[in-house]
């Protein structure tokens, strides 16, 4: 594909700019989009946008991020165009400290994780509708944070394979408890169309930047290659990712729980729900206190 045709038709040659993602690693499904980091200096949301009968997210970026994830998506990014060399010193910098900002990442997700698990124990004491999405958040961030423990990045599509491969440690023995909560045994072609049509659903309502068409091409490549737990997975992420940025309004949306209970797949037994946060919360503490005595 001819990205510097559409850097050209979108009017971004100005910019420094660099494609990240999968696309720049080892390994990559044919339904995986193109990422692009423009480093205008604008805080827009990201836009997915069709070149070429091929999907690219464009992130907006900036030569002086601070934030540990951000920094991780940059990370060994493939330069496009940067005639002032801004980019390729920022990426030296990140190169440097890359260990450093895994762990960072790695700890706030555990972080996130835990707070997470009390909003569930929380819920269920009230009655909160959105207790079984907050679970399904805390699996995930676990999930997060050994990747991040493995210098792995955080890519919905792969992070479930990325997971089954990583080598045995005492963190990674938690992986289990990961599988365990989230529910990918569950997976069946018929429950993933319907958490399908959720996802899309409630990333229209969220997000509104045309993502679902890239749900539906990763879905449709999940299904035609039998990954059905992977498909289960990226679902998952996905729905929690856009969860987490409406977790303040939540009281305003009480509705959104008829979509998320699909979209989630979630679990409505608060016995079983306290179990699971109870799991993942022993997790976090376990692979804390580890990474305490390293």
């Amino acid at each position: 594909m001819d990205l510097k045709k559409f850097i050209e038709d979108q009017d971004l040659s100005n910019f420094p700019i660099g494609l990240g993602g999968c696309r720049t690693l080892a390994y990559y499904f044919d339904s995986c989009d193109y990422d692009l980091m423009i480093f205008d200096e604008t805080f827009l949301d990201r836009q997915i946008v069709e070149f070429e009968n091929n999907l690219i997210t464009i992130h907006h970026a900036s030569l002086s991020e601070t934030n540990t994830r951000k920094l991780l998506q940059y990370d060994k990014l493939n330069i496009l165009q940067d005639d002032s060399w801004n980019l390729k010193i920022l990426l030296a910098k990140i190169s440097k400290k890359r260990n450093s900002l895994f762990s960072d990442s790695a700890k706030n997700s555990l972080i996130e994780s835990m707070f997470c698990c009390q909003k569930t124990k929380d819920g269920i004491k009230t009655g909160d509708v959105f207790t079984s999405c907050w679970q399904k958040c805390a699996s995930y961030y676990l999930a997060e944070a050994i990747s991040s423990l493995n210098n792995s990045p955080s890519s919905p599509s792969h992070m479930l394979d990325s997971l089954r491969k990583f080598k045995k440690s005492s963190i990674n023995n938690h992986i289990s408890d990961v599988l365990q909560t989230i529910g990918i045994e569950r997976a069946t072609p018929t429950l993933l169309q319907r958490m399908l049509k959720s996802t899309i659903g409630f990333s229209d309502l969220v997000e509104k930047n045309n993502h679902s068409k890239l749900i539906q091409q990763k879905y449709d490549f999940f299904l035609k290659n039998s990954m059905l737990s992977d498909c289960y997975f990226y679902l998952g992420y996905t729905n929690k990712e856009n969860f987490v940025k409406i977790k303040d309004t939540l009281n305003r949306k009480q509705d959104l729980i008829h979509i998320l209970k699909i979209a989630f797949d979630i679990e409505v037994d608060p016995n079983l729900l306290l179990e699971q946060s109870k799991i993942i919360q022993s997790s976090c503490n376990d692979i804390f206190e580890i990474l305490s005595n390293d």
